[in-house]
């Protein structure tokens, strides 16, 4: 069973995760010749104040 983690900062529509998934999900079975039943895709959103960039979080870095 594969499973696909991704981790993406916070603030996406739901319907672009859920693209995601069923992109990540229609690789996967096409690559390794799986059904689609078996695919796993664990989308993680991380918050801005938790996502670093060049020693500051992204929060910081917008103001």
């Amino acid at each position: 069973m594969p499973i696909i983690n991704v981790n993406i900062m916070e603030g996406r529509p739901q319907e672009k995760v859920e693209e995601v998934i069923a992109n990540l999900t229609e690789t996967i079975t096409s690559t390794l010749d799986v059904p689609e039943e078996s695919v796993r895709v664990i989308v993680t959103e991380i918050p801005r104040s938790h996502w670093g960039i060049a020693g500051e979080s992204v929060e910081k870095r917008k103001k």
